[in-house]
């Protein structure tokens, strides 16, 4: 199958440090790859694939300073994708919404996997004004805000085999990882830590619009005693950090789509204690993956029990359940489902 995947821009693919949606995209492109299927990644110019890479940009747009209007390169890459449609037999674009109108009676099989939150206002018009377009929620809570939309499945998020190896023993601390923004609640995991009598480690990035945040909110609590702040890591420091913690601290305070970081902590064989909003009650299996619990509260709770989690069946759940495989096996059902669909004669009633 001739398949073009369509990526954000912002980071490379995959991504030198934070960036969910690009790494995922990296994880999907590389598996069909290796399934046998034509890829073409439209993408940065500094990203690394086995398919064949559309370099739009020559560097991911977030560590390029001279770029100001984001938006531009997009609609280059979809103007390279246009001159090029009929190269493959379908399209799949993990950049939201700008390719839609494009994408109208193009005759072409194409599908939208959609990596964010979608209870923002300006959404659901677009939406309607689409009703043909078909999507992809990484969760089945994604879709709560858009009931109605043409949603073609539910594909949950997966990761190579061997790309966090499993790791038996942890080094006794509690790990965040993610962003430092007021909705992943890293000043809720520091608190939860303290009160729990484990050091806490938070490894995050810091982006501009959420510095103020940090400065008022999670820099005066790691002046205090044992708390570590590592910064942003990459994928190799990311295998060690995960691995040894006793516990991955998740303390969303909005709809998560998905956490790939949950996933990722269950990888090393970390459970993960983490709140009830959004996808953690499809991602986490209570009681098996670590705890699912409503508030930190509930964390202090789960955290005296967090030694009964068995670390090698929370590698196995990984391995059953939050494969890259079972990923693009997933969407290549999808891809097939709708390119048949195109092939179907529509009849009319005279």
């Amino acid at each position: 199958m001739r398949i073009a995947q369509i990526a954000p821009l912002a980071e490379a693919v995959p991504p030198l440090l934070y960036g969910g949606t690009e790494r995922i995209v990296s994880y999907l492109t590389e598996e069909l790859v290796a399934l046998g299927h034509d890829v073409t990644l439209f993408a940065s110019g500094d990203s690394r694939t086995a398919a064949r890479l559309e370099a739009i940009t020559p560097r991911a747009l977030r560590l390029d300073a001279s770029i100001r209007d984001t938006v531009a390169p997009h609609i280059l890459m979809l103007s390279r994708l246009q001159e090029r449609l009929r190269d493959f037999d379908v399209v799949h674009f993990h950049i939201d919404h700008l390719h839609l109108p494009m994408m109208r009676g193009s005759g072409l099989p194409f599908l939208t996997t959609l990596h964010g939150r979608l209870d923002l206002p300006e959404i659901a018009p677009l939406f309607q004004a689409h009703p043909e377009a078909p999507f992809v929620s990484i969760s089945n809570a994604q879709r709560r805000p858009l009931p109605s939309a043409n949603w073609a499945g539910t594909v949950l998020h997966g990761l190579p085999t061997d790309l966090l190896p499993f790791s038996p023993r942890d080094r006794g601390y509690l790990a965040f990882l993610g962003r430092i923004s007021p909705e992943k609640g890293p000043d809720v995991t520091i608190r939860i830590a303290r009160a729990a009598g484990i050091p806490p480690r938070i490894a995050a990035k810091v982006d501009n619009m959420d510095r103020a945040y940090f400065e008022t909110a999670v820099r005066p609590l790691l002046d205090g005693p044992g708390v570590e702040f590592i910064g942003e890591v990459d994928e190799a420091q990311k295998a060690e950090f995960l691995g040894g913690a006793r516990a991955l601290l998740f303390p969303i305070q909005w709809p998560e789509p998905f956490g790939l970081v949950m996933i990722e902590a269950m990888a090393c064989g970390t459970p993960v204690v983490a709140f009830n909003r959004g996808s953690v009650p499809e991602v986490m299996e209570d009681g098996m993956t670590g705890f699912v619990v409503e508030d930190e509260t509930g964390a202090l709770g789960a955290l005296r029990r967090i030694g009964s989690i068995d670390r090698t069946a929370v590698r196995r759940v990984f391995e059953r359940r939050f494969t890259a495989r079972r990923m693009a096996e997933d969407y290549l059902a999808l891809y097939r489902r709708l390119g048949a669909a195109h092939e179907r004669p529509v009849l009319r009633v005279a």
